[in-house]
């Protein structure tokens, strides 16, 4: 049995006054892996433009120093 049946039939074993707790929760996961997503999509899309600004010769002596930082 996968785990979408195992789920399944639980939720038919519960009283209906709780399925409105299990619809919320359900929500819940899909509000925060929506959340996650976005948040990666948001970065891959900034990533060339912070590398412009970012990966310079000005700035390199910052990027020495920081991993140097980071290593001690």
């Amino acid at each position: 049995m996968s785990a979408k049946d195992t789920i399944k039939s639980e939720i038919d074993k519960l009283p209906e006054n709780l399925l409105a707790e299990v619809f919320d929760y359900i929500q819940f996961i899909e509000m925060k892996n929506e959340k996650i997503l976005l948040a990666q999509n948001y970065q891959e899309l900034s990533s060339p433009v912070f590398a412009a600004v970012w990966d310079n010769d000005e700035d390199a002596v910052y990027d020495s120093q920081s991993s140097r930082i980071l290593l001690a």
